[in-house]
C-alpha cells in the first residue's frame, strides 16, 4: 500500500510528490513548519501547535494559504489515507514559487505540504526505559529561533555532531555559557527537587511540550523554575529531560563525560512523563 501525501492543494502518491525547483523553501528555507504527533489515531496538542503556526508565518511575514480549519481536515484525512496508529504529521508552508530574488515574491501563492509517517507503538517506552546521552556544542543557529523555520542547518549540524559521538542529541550553549536547548528539544534538569528549564525568549523555540508539562506540574504543586542553567548546574543535577513533540517526555542519562544521578532513569522520570500525558489535548 502506497503513501498518500498532500501537496499544494492536492492529495498524491509520496513517490510522485514533488515541489518546484524555485520553491523558496528549496532555494532559501523562506518557510516554516509544524510537527504532530498522533497517538491512537489521534492528533496531540493540536491548537498549541497550528496556534505556533500562525505566528510564525506572522514573524516572516506570510499570509496563511489555508483557514486553521483546513489544516485540520487534511490532517486527518492523511492520518486515515495512511493508517497512522502512532506518529507524525509534518506541516510545512513556503513563500511559494518565484524566480530567485532575495525579495519577496509579488502574487505569489504560498506552498503547502503534508507528509504523515508512522512509528512503531514500543519505539518510545523502548528509548524512554533507557534514557539517552547528549553531547553538548556551540550554540551556532540565528537570534530568532523563537520562529519554527526552515532554516535547519546548525541543528542538523548538531545532531550529527552528537550522532558521532554516539549521542542522541545535541544541547547547545550560548556565548555565555548557558545551555540554550536542544537541537530538536527543550532542555531541563532536575535539582533539589526543583524542574528548571530556560525561559521563553527568541533563544529557545516555546514548545508545545514544554508549555503543556509545565502547566500540569503548576497543578501539582511541583516546583518549577525557568531560569539558564549551565555544566556546572548540570554536574550536580539529580536528573535531567528533554521535550519535545517527538520524544515527549525523555530522560538523560548522561550529558557529555557528565553521568547524571546514579547514570540511569531517574525515579521522577515516570511521574514527568505521566504528567504530560494526562495533560494531552487529543483531536
Amino acid at each position: 500500500m502506497s503513501r498518500i501525501s498532500f501537496v499544494n492543494g492536492m492529495y498524491c502518491d509520496y513517490k510522485s510528490a514533488f515541489v518546484h525547483i524555485e520553491d523558496r523553501g528549496y532555494q532559501f528555507a523562506d518557510g516554516v513548519y509544524e510537527v504532530f504527533a498522533v497517538i491512537n489515531g489521534k492528533l496531540i496538542d493540536y491548537d498549541g501547535h497550528i496556534n505556533r503556526l500562525y505566528k510564525s508565518l506572522k514573524e516572516i511575514k506570510l499570509n496563511s494559504p489555508l483557514v486553521k480549519e483546513s489544516y485540520l481536515f487534511h490532517i486527518k484525512n492523511l492520518v486515515k489515507k495512511n493508517y497512522v496508529n502512532n506518529g507524525l504529521i509534518y506541516l510545512q508552508i513556503t513563500r511559494g514559487v518565484s524566480k530567485r530574488d532575495f525579495k519577496f515574491p509579488k502574487n505569489v501563492k504560498p506552498s503547502v505540504v503534508i507528509i504523515a509517517n508512522s512509528i512503531p507503538k514500543d519505539e518510545y517506552e523502548k528509548k524512554f526505559s533507557k534514557g539517552i546521552k547528549v553531547k553538548t556544542t556551540k550554540d551556532l543557529r540565528w537570534k530568532r529561533v523563537d520562529i519554527k523555520t526552515l532554516n535547519l542547518l546548525p541543528p542538523v549540524l548538531a545532531k550529527q555532531m552528537a550522532a558521532e559521538n554516539k549521542c542522541d542529541e545535541a544541547w547547545l550553549i550560548d556565548d555565555k555559557g548557558f545551555i540554550t536547548e536542544g537541537s530538536s528539544s527543550n532542555a531541563w534538569i532536575l535539582k533539589n527537587n526543583t524542574l528548571i528549564t530556560r525561559p521563553v525568549s527568541n533563544s529557545i523555540l516555546n514548545g508545545i511540550t514544554r508549555t503543556s508539562l509545565i502547566k500540569s506540574l503548576k497543578l501539582k504543586k511541583l516546583k518549577i523554575k525557568e531560569r539558564s542553567f549551565n555544566l556546572k548546574d548540570i554536574k550536580t543535577a539529580d536528573e535531567a529531560f528533554i521535550t519535545s513533540a517527538t520524544q515527549f517526555v525523555m530522560p538523560v542519562i548522561r550529558v557529555d563525560n557528565i553521568k547524571i544521578g546514579n547514570g540511569k532513569v531517574g525515579k521522577n522520570a515516570e511521574l514527568f512523563k505521566n504528567s504530560y500525558m494526562e495533560a494531552i489535548q487529543f483531536k
